[in-house]
């Protein structure tokens, strides 16, 4: 597992883009003048030592750190940059972090083994996904409370969270829907965030290892490691597309800001693939170093 993970105030993505704190805009646009009056705070997760370390970008200098739960892993930040969730594997907790002042509130029990979180685009709530339990927990960030467990598909041998460093929940631009991957059992499970329930599993291929959705919703792209595919997911109707086969081994997967274009990062062929995600045709594989494993896009 991964020693340690970063994310900072503001970030739209995952090595997306970062903006100042309390910025509402999207990659790429200019922040209001009220939120460059905030500091950008970077927090680092130390797995072994049990804290998070803030660290202020405008000087690149690590405030104190902040003590949290055994054994942190995940950590995700609400869009208005005032809370930081971040959950301890070992214990099966989620500890709220207000950013203002560095204070921690009272531990969140989740499931077993939570290694994944993911905030609706309003901020209200937060979905943690435990691999030992096979469950999605949902947290009301108003109140710092869990909601009911929601189940899906999960094998033991495996981990619905798939590979550590990979994102296996992704929420659609509107927040009405978050899809979730389960390894052991190829599929995709949408969850209603408006009743917080689960939809009918949807069949992928094999060994489901990383999800990106597009711009504007419609599709989730999923990488499917042991078939050497990808499949789309339509999800004005949560069904499966024709998988499209790519190079050996794929990794990862992003999509292009104007959402035409998926890239998948294919680990055992050193390659990336370019699938169109309007034709659902992949180009020809690009070659790159040996063992890619990650891939982002610049806004």
């Amino acid at each position: 597992m991964r020693a340690h993970m970063i994310r900072a105030l503001c970030a739209v993505a995952a090595g997306a883009a970062i903006l100042p704190l309390g910025s509402a805009g999207t990659a790429g646009a200019a922040a209001s003048p009220a939120c460059r009056t905030h500091p950008v705070i970077a927090y680092v997760v130390n797995q072994m030592s049990g804290t998070v370390t803030p660290i202020r970008t405008a000087t690149n200098t690590a405030g104190k750190a902040i003590n949290v739960q055994k054994y942190p892993y995940a950590i995700a930040i609400t869009p208005n940059g005032k809370t930081a969730y971040v959950a301890s594997t070992l214990l099966g907790t989620v500890t709220p972090i207000r950013t203002a002042t560095g204070n921690v509130g009272k531990p969140i029990k989740v499931g077993q083994g939570p290694e994944v979180i993911a905030i609706t685009p309003n901020g209200r709530t937060a979905y943690v996904v435990s691999e030992a339990s096979g469950t999605v927990t949902p947290i009301f960030t108003v109140t710092n409370t869990a909601g009911k467990p929601i189940k899906i598909p999960y094998s033991s041998s495996y981990s619905p969270s798939g590979y550590p460093g990979q994102t296996l929940i992704v929420s659609t631009p509107n927040g009405k829907t978050v899809y979730v991957a389960s390894q052991s059992a190829g599929t995709v499970t949408p969850i209603f965030t408006a009743t917080n329930t689960a939809g009918k599993p949807i069949k992928v291929g094999k060994d489901p290892f990383d999800l990106a959705i597009t711009p504007n919703g419609k599709v989730v792209e999923v990488v499917n490691q042991a078939s050497d595919t990808v499949t789309p997911i339509f999800t004005g109707t949560n069904t499966a597309g024709k998988p499209v086969p790519v190079g050996s081994d794929p990794w990862a997967v992003a999509i292009t800001p104007d959402g035409r274009t998926a890239y998948v990062v294919n680990n055992g062929s050193d390659t990336v693939t370019p699938v169109s995600a309007v034709t659902g045709r992949a180009g020809k594989a690009i070659s790159v170093g040996s063992g890619p494993v990650s891939i982002a896009i610049t806004p």
